[in-house]
């Protein structure tokens, strides 16, 4: 097969027509403290502290193999793909070692969230790499031939935040996904199950991209604050009936807890009972039971973990201003999404869905 590969701006890297996108290794010589001043980068990168690379795709999914390591000096590497998903924790290679990853990666516009909060970014594929020493020697970047989608529909505590130090869930359980399947986040701060549900940008565009067997993970209830029983069941049933029509495979996942002690027990508030004295996550595991859909319950599961740090510990979850400058006990710290993910990653292995086969 031909390739070709042309140049868009000063640093990018745009598809030629073969579709393939191959960015040879290339490592040079010279003192260790100036690894990655001396090495040359893959086309398409540039910078040193973070690597920053840029391929001038379309919106899709696309196969990405990287290359880490290579420098005269010991490299520690982390690897980032558009609104701050994480693909590769930081990851050491001895001096002179090269390790390579693959992972399948969602572009779109806007490449964070779907409303375009935080910005829209930039059309095409970024990546950064960052770390105590980043060392990049070749990257591959190719279309995905119909990998499996597991779509999220939910809020700011699930969506890809553009800004530290606020993280989404969703944007920390990428690493965990081997190539042939891939995070779509949809989710968007601020939204309810029927807001989400009638906002064009957001239910109705993932929607019209489900394949047959592609999963789509449902959480709300943080800002369903006066929803009624009955709404919050029609909006919730409306969107599993539509999946379902296109042979999506839908999952609900009961919220996240906020940090709201009374003791050293969560209050009501923290577990989603609402304004209306609506129990949420009760009612997300009851209409799983009813439309025999999987049931995530990110409730209960985060719960455990919560009181068990107890008030002071379960802070590092959270936003502390000591920290992160703001006080926030709704939204995660990186730490925190990271293990509300894991807890996520916990329940499909445990429950076998469909993502299960793809998971690292």
């Amino acid at each position: 097969m031909s390739m070709s590969l042309t140049r868009s701006g000063r640093h990018g890297a745009r598809l030629g027509a073969a579709g393939l996108l191959t960015l040879a290794m290339l490592v040079g010589t010279g003192a260790a403290h100036a690894d990655a001043a001396v090495r040359a980068l893959p086309a398409g990168c540039s910078g040193t502290a973070p690597v920053k690379c840029h391929y001038a795709v379309s919106p899709g999914n696309y196969d990405v193999t990287v290359s880490v390591g290579g420098g005269t000096s010991d490299g520690q590497t982390e690897m980032w793909v558009e609104a701050r998903r994480l693909m590769l924790p930081a990851t050491k290679t001895a001096a002179g070692a090269v390790a390579t990853y693959s992972f399948t990666v969602n572009v779109r516009q806007p490449e964070g969230q779907p409303t375009g909060q935080g910005g829209n970014g930039n059309p095409g594929l970024d990546i950064r790499f960052t770390g105590s020493n980043p060392q990049v020697s070749a990257v591959s970047v190719k279309p995905a031939t119909q990998p499996m989608v597991a779509y999220l529909a939910g809020d700011s505590t699930v969506c890809d935040q553009t800004t530290a130090p606020y993280t989404g869930w969703g944007q920390m359980i990428t690493p965990a996904v081997r190539p042939g399947a891939v995070i779509a986040n949809y989710a968007d701060s601020g939204e309810s199950s029927g807001s989400f549900r009638n906002n064009s940008a957001l239910f109705p565009a993932l929607l019209s991209k489900v394949r047959a067997n592609d999963a789509v993970l449902i959480q709300f209830g943080h800002n369903d604050k006066q929803t009624s029983a009955s709404a919050f069941r029609s909006n919730l049933t409306s969107m599993i009936t539509q999946v379902r029509a296109k042979g999506g495979v839908p999952v609900l996942v009961t919220p996240p807890v906020r940090r709201q002690f009374n003791g050293n027990r969560l209050t009501p508030t923290a577990l989603h009972v609402n304004g209306v004295g609506v129990n949420l996550p009760a009612e997300m595991r009851s209409l799983g039971t009813a439309q025999n859909v999987p049931v995530i319950d990110l409730t209960t599961k985060s719960k455990t973990l919560v009181e068990s740090l107890g008030p002071s510990a379960s802070a590092q979850l959270f936003l502390r201003s000591s920290v992160d400058g703001v006080t926030d006990n709704t939204h995660f710290s990186q730490y925190g999404a990271s293990q509300m993910g894991g807890l996520v990653l916990q329940s499909i292995r445990e429950q076998r869905l469909p993502l299960a086969a793809y998971l690292r």
